[in-house]
């Protein structure tokens, strides 16, 4: 066989997707090997580019040490080694390798970030033989044939190692201090209750759980006070506007009883207008967070969400590389040429034209830098399919973001009036868009403005139609939302722009929290007070955060990556000291937080019969069947119950049959779509085939 070039993508999608754009014709060579998929080029010689599925290699222990803590001997394996779900991962890495014996030149094209340039160094050391220093890398920021073609003929001499090691790093610090608390915390939950119970931290975890748990205590420790504030409904011309009182918040009752009554007069004099007019600059080009953020605001979907269709749309070369942090757009990605594509969409037709006939072209950019990535914009290329809904969302949002930084400022006006009633000040206030400038180009995504305030004068006279005294609490800080969440976590400086969604998952997952107003669970908050009283360090958003920091230092050669784990390990030593030594009282708290969490799990709702028992969700001693009881059953007070499926997943869905009002069971089964079942047998929508 004839050497070649073989070529390392990331995913099967990315590999098909740079052979086509290399090869001379368009149209690589779909060819496979037991299953696993790769593609033949020809392009001044036989290019073959293979992909992974992700990682392909994983941090785990060594097999004679995983039952003793702390686990420090550790070692890269294949993934198939160390994880029970990842069998399939044999044959892609035992293919790379048969490719690679006929290889004659190496090169990495995998994401340029820090898990593409890890993936695609551990497939050259490990599944390659070792052609991690030999390999050539492809730099690009987006999926069009023109930046991979482009990519491919100015490869990098050599792939980035500094980078390499910062992720390195990273990843097995994470490993360590993930590994090693995790199994402390279920280790001391399953001595004290016999039962096994998955619980974790980690580095990055910890903290986010803790200032969540802060805000949840702050909610639930704020009392309410009273207070008063008095409005006015005034008539402008034929207007009927609200002016408030100065004194915006009155804490004595009588008080504000004294002002109404003074301000009871029907007529009242404007005594000034302050009006502003100012510039509202464009919004800054999209880096992945501010992205999620937005995605979240607008359409309610999951950071984890936002970035995998993302990530979908890059594949398809219609936006950039999304898991950049930059909030600038370099000249050289084409403006022109980006907005001439982007017109040929009727949507954006002339709005795209009309920034094209601006004599420059110069976007509004943000603080924020990325070496690697230029903030996330749309490549120009259009669908050549349908898009889900979602996804055209997501294209509709980066395309619209685009067209907006270019343009010019909006210019809005302010208006303030000090009306006096009696001799009582009242505040008039209006906000309005004089020039809509970029806003018209980021429809319907612009926050709501206010209407504009009728025409009013300073001396003028006028009619209070009502004096309205309200009686009002004070409220505490609002619950994060995974938007607001995310924006925390990288103001704190803690998680990278990479895994910052994947920890908000954990946390969901491990049932730490839950709803999208995040609310901390019984064992959310039992986790975080036994690591703050045991491990103080392993919720500290200081010690993760300068942790970050020293990683960092890595990649720019001021730190050393064995240096580093060093430090940690001992850090992690004094932590599993202090678990280690409350064992007993720490599996006690959390069993004992675990039993009703579980229990309250079960519970369905009341039970229809008795009134007074609850629905729970029960075993046969005999048959090992499910079934729903009351719990009075073994008072002998009640023997209500109810058969359930006996195949697939159960669990309370916490909602009222639409049609009886009795409570309902969540049931899905694999691959197929979940339903809610009402326990009801003479439900009416059961009668008629409605959903409950």
């Amino acid at each position: 066989m004839e050497s070649y070039t073989l070529i390392i993508a990331e995913k099967p999608d990315a590999a098909n997707r740079i052979a086509s754009a290399l090869d001379l014709s368009g149209k690589a060579q779909r060819m496979q090997d037991n299953g696993v998929p790769y593609f033949v080029a020809n392009r001044n010689g036989k290019i073959v580019v293979v992909s992974a599925l992700g990682h392909l290699y994983t941090v785990a222990g060594a097999s004679n040490c995983r039952s003793q803590l702390p686990v420090l001997d550790y070692d890269w394996v294949p993934r198939f080694q160390a994880e029970r779900g990842a069998r399939r991962m044999r044959v892609w890495v035992q293919t790379i390798t048969k490719l690679a014996k006929e290889a004659a030149r190496f090169i990495d094209a995998c994401d340029y970030d820090i898990e593409g340039s890890i993936i695609g160094y551990c497939i050259l050391k490990y599944a390659c033989g070792n052609k991690q220093n030999d390999a050539k890398r492809m730099k690009y920021s987006t999926m069009t044939s023109e930046a991979l073609v482009k990519s491919y003929e100015e490869l990098f001499p050599h792939l980035d190692f500094a980078l390499i090691e910062a992720g390195l790093a990273r990843h097995e610090v994470d490993w360590i201090y993930g590994i090693n608390l995790s199994k402390a915390l279920t280790r001391a939950a399953k001595n004290a209750s016999g039962q096994y119970f998955m619980l974790s931290t980690g580095r990055v975890q910890g903290p986010t759980l803790k200032f969540l748990a802060a805000r949840e205590r702050n909610i639930a420790c704020f009392a309410p006070t009273p207070y008063w504030t008095i409005k006015a409904k005034i008539k402008i011309h034929k207007a009927i506007v609200d002016a408030v009182c100065a004194r915006q918040i009155i804490e004595n009752k009588e008080e504000a009883l004294a002002i109404a009554k003074t301000c009871q007069a029907r007529k009242g004099e404007v005594e000034t207008v302050q009006i502003n007019r100012f510039p509202q600059i464009p919004p800054f080009p999209f880096d992945l967070g501010s992205l999620q953020t937005e995605a979240y605001r607008l359409f309610g979907y999951t950071p984890m969400r936002t970035s995998a269709i993302a990530q979908k749309l890059y594949i398809d070369a219609l936006i950039s590389y999304p898991r950049t942090s930059s909030q600038e757009l370099p000249q050289d990605i084409g403006y022109e040429k980006i907005l001439k594509n982007i017109a040929k969409i009727r949507e954006f037709t002339r709005l795209s034209e009309q920034l094209l006939a601006k004599p420059e072209l110069k976007p509004t950019q943000g603080k924020k830098q990325d070496s690697a990535h230029p903030a996330i914009y749309p490549t120009g290329k259009h669908p050549k399919k349908s898009l889900l809904v979602a996804e055209r969302n997501i294209y509709n949002l980066v395309i619209r973001r685009f067209l907006a930084v270019f343009a010019e400022p909006a210019i809005k006006q302010t208006i303030k009036a000090i009306i006096n009633l009696s001799g009582e000040k009242f505040v008039l206030s209006g906000k309005h868009t004089l020039e809509d400038g970029w806003q018209r180009f980021y429809e319907p995504y612009v926050y709501s403005q206010g209407a504009p305030l009728p025409e009013i004068l300073e001396k003028q006279e006028v009619t209070v139609q009502k004096v309205v005294l309200e009686e009002k609490f004070t409220k505490p800080r609002s619950r994060y939302n995974p938007g607001s969440l995310l924006t925390k976590m990288e103001q704190e400086k803690i998680g990278t722009k990479a895994t910052r969604a994947g920890i908000l998952q954990t946390l969901y997952d491990r049932n730490y929290i839950n709803g999208q107003r995040i609310a901390v669970t019984d064992l959310g908050f039992e986790v975080t007070d036994v690591l703050k009283q045991y491990c103080p360090t392993m919720i500290s958003v200081e010690f993760t955060r300068k942790l970050e920091q020293k990683m960092e230092q890595i990649q720019q050669g001021n730190e050393t990556k064995q240096k580093i784990l060093l430090d940690a390990i001992e850090v992690l030593k004094q932590a599993m000291l202090g678990l280690k030594e409350n064992e007993k009282t720490v599996g006690e708290r959390l069993s004992c937080t675990l039993r009703k969490l579980k229990s309250e799990e079960q519970v369905i709702g009341a039970c229809p019969t008795c009134q007074t028992g609850k629905l729970i969700i029960q075993y046969s001693k005999k048959t090992g069947k499910r079934f729903v009881g009351c719990t009075n059953y073994f008072n002998a007070i009640c023997r209500t119950t109810f058969p359930l499926p006996q195949r697939g997943y159960l669990k309370p869905s916490g909602k009222a049959c639409k049609g009886c009002g009795w409570s309902t069971v969540h049931v899905w089964f694999k691959d197929k779509r979940p339903w809610n079942l009402c326990l009801n047998s003479q439900c009416s929508q059961k009668r008629s085939g409605k959903k409950p």
